[in-house]
Order: C-alpha cells, then structure tokens, then sequence
C-alpha cells in the first residue's frame, strides 16, 4: 500500500520524491502523469490500487486554481488526508492554501532532503488526526511554560531547549517553544534551526487574524516540536509590542498542548506581557552569589507586582557542590525551595555548542536525569504523582 499519492506530469519531481521517500520513509508512492485533477474524492479514489492513502501531493504543473478547489472539497469531505501543493510560495498563496486545508507547500525545485522533512511532518499530521480523542478535564487550553532569570549566563535557554524536546517525547508535534529574547535570541542555534519565519512574521496582522496563517509561520524540528525563532535582526525586536505577544501566546495555548517561551535576562515588558500569560513559570538559577540574589530580587518585585503564576518551579543549574554554596544557601536566600538541581555537565555544555539538546540523543548523565525530572512535572504522569506542586514553603 502506497502512503504517498502524487499528482503531476513532471517525471523529474517524481524522481526526486520517491528519492526521499526512500532516504528513511516507510511506504511507497503512486503516481498519476497528468495536470488534471479528480473533481473530488470519489473520483480521487477510484483510481486508486488501496483504499485511502495518507499524504496526496498536487505537485508541479497542476492549475493552482484546480489544485486549491480539489484541496477545498477534500478539507470537507475527507479531514484526515493530508494534502501537500508544490509551488513556488507568495504571501497570498499561502493564505489561499492554508484556507484551503493545504498542510505544506513544497517548492519545485526543492532536494530529497528537504522533501522529506516536509512529507514526514505530513505523516506526523496523519498519525495526529488518527489518534484516539483522550479525554479532557477542566480547560482545553494548553499549558504556557516560561523560562524565566534576571541573570544572563545561567542557561537558561538550553533549560528551555532540553525541556520542549523532553515533552515532545510526552507529546509528539504538541509542542512549541517560543523565543522571546528578541534582541539575541538562541533558540535557532540550540535547536540548529536556519528557519525562514520568525517571531515577527507570527506576531504580524494575518497571523494574529488566522491561526492557520499562523501555523504556516512554524518551524519543524526533527524531535516532534515546533519553533517560533527570534528574529534574525535585533533591530526588528522594536517593532514587536508587548500586546501582539499575549495575542502569540493565546493564539499557540489553542492549538498545542505545550508552549514553552524562553525569555531574554531580566523582566523586560515583553518578558512581563508573557509571564501573565503563563499558567507556570520555571526560575533558573545558576549556583553564584549574583544570580541567586538577582532571582531573590526578581521575585520580590513580581510579588509585589503580584503577577507571579500559580505554578512556580526552581531549577538550580550548573549546579556544584565545591563552589561554597549550597542548595540550603539557596532556598533560605530566595525564600522558597529548589525544585530541581541540575548538576554541571560536559554533555550539556558539548550538546549546546552542537545545537542538538542533550535530551534529544537520550544520553547517560546526573544532568539528564535533572533535566528529565524537570520534565515530568509537566507530563500527564507527573501530575498523577503529584509532582506538580506550588511552593508551599518558605525556607528562611
């Protein structure tokens, strides 16, 4: 049974598809040679050896017109078939198509490579319109995680890395994680991303207007999540208001399960307009004087503000027990307990350098199980076992 269908009369494109199908996809591809299109899906399926398949590709030289109207009638009448068009992408196409249920527009001349990054995100779209529903209690909005310090240096962004891609693994394709240190934001390099959109493009007025706009803004990781990345120039970061974040925010809380939003150092307004938009909030602390008391002084200003969300969790990183402090020093100085210590790591710090977050390679470390503790506070069985706690003390 062919997993694929592709509809064009371009025999290279043809190759070139089936080259990445068969670079590390299951399943095979049937090919119709023509620029005609079936009128919708009885007709589609008539000419088919197998019942449904599970991507169709309108491909190079099928009428766009025909293309988006057969897209329109299968978005209606058959919901879980995953529809790819090949085109060369404009503003306007992308709008019409994502209206019109199109998944992903696929350039002609793109490499088997690229191909198959695009046709594995269609089956991952596939197997999530497949899934059983699972029962849901209380809101359907997803949790919005913020990685918050008033101190630079202490990680916080490979905390935010690691933890999106340890919840892809609870969630598969239900996870973004939000680079929200506009001006020198590292997202893209600890994930080792080039993306083509980024938070300015998902912050715009079509975006903010149409969620499928702004789902087309996404970038794809290998680990089953998705990205929004800062922009490439610090100085479109002027441009982004503290209202069309919250508006971001919402929008992505809607639509996936997980959105964790790394922050930049300190409690900017772009920083303040996420964290009252997150339902918890993750405090990264490194094991020096400095960033302890900057986070001391932090959450004295947030109480006082009294925009602190409910869900709070400490995590002491780069953690050392010969560096003359200790995780009691720690918690009587900030005034509350330290929820996780992340050990210091050679393996995080090789990892980060290589943009391929420690969690994603599934390696032996004390920080791995740190930051895998991290991540089952937020996982379905974390809350189960109550480790989803709010600081119930203060240590003093």
């Amino acid at each position: 049974m062919s997993r694929f269908v592709l509809i064009t009369p371009n025999a290279d494109f043809d190759s070139r598809l089936r080259q990445a199908v068969e670079g590390g996809l299951q399943g095979g591809v049937q090919t119709f040679f023509t620029h005609v299109l079936p009128a919708g899906p009885y007709d589609l399926f008539a000419q088919l050896n197998q019942e449904r398949p599970e991507v169709l590709i309108l491909g190079p030289e099928v009428p766009v017109d025909d293309a988006l109207r057969l897209a329109t009638v299968l978005d209606v009448q058959v919901p879980d078939l995953t529809v790819l068009l090949v085109s060369e992408p404009d503003p306007e196409l992308l709008l019409q198509a994502m209206r019109a249920g199109i998944r992903d527009i696929l350039s002609p001349s793109a490499d088997p490579a690229h191909m198959r990054v695009l046709l594995e995100r269609a089956c991952q779209s596939f197997a999530t319109r497949h899934r059983p529903e699972q029962p849901k209690h209380g809101e359907s909005k997803g949790r919005v995680i913020g990685v918050f310090s008033p101190k630079g240096g202490v990680g916080k962004t490979t905390i935010a890395t690691n933890l999106a891609v340890g919840l892809g693994k609870v969630a598969p394709m239900s996870v973004v994680v939000v680079d929200l240190d506009l001006q020198f934001g590292d997202i893209a390099s600890g994930l080792y991303l080039n993306p083509e959109h980024t938070v300015t493009d998902a912050v715009s007025p079509a975006a903010s207007e149409d969620t499928l706009v702004l789902k087309a803004f996404l970038t794809v990781h290998p680990s089953s999540i998705y990205a929004v990345c800062a922009p490439d120039n610090p100085v479109d970061a002027d441009d982004i208001a503290p209202e069309q974040v919250t508006r971001l925010l919402e929008q992505l809380a809607e639509e996936f399960q997980y959105v964790v939003v790394d922050t930049a150092p300190g409690l900017p307004e772009i920083g303040l307009a996420a964290m009252e938009a997150c339902t918890d909030v993750v405090w990264v602390s490194a094991m020096d004087i400095p960033s302890v008391r900057g986070l001391r002084s932090g959450l004295e200003v947030l109480r006082q503000l009294d925009i602190l969300p409910e869900g709070r969790h400490v995590v002491l990183n780069m953690a050392d027990a010969k560096c003359g402090l200790s995780v009691q020093d720690v918690e009587s100085t900030i005034g509350a307990p330290v929820d996780v210590s992340i050990p210091r790591s050679r393996a995080v710090a090789f990892s980060t350098n290589r943009g391929i977050p420690v969690l994603q390679e599934s390696k032996r470390d004390p920080a791995v199980k740190g930051l895998n503790q991290l991540v089952e506070r937020f996982s379905p069985n974390g809350q189960a076992k109550g480790q989803r706690r709010t600081h119930r003390r203060v240590v003093v």
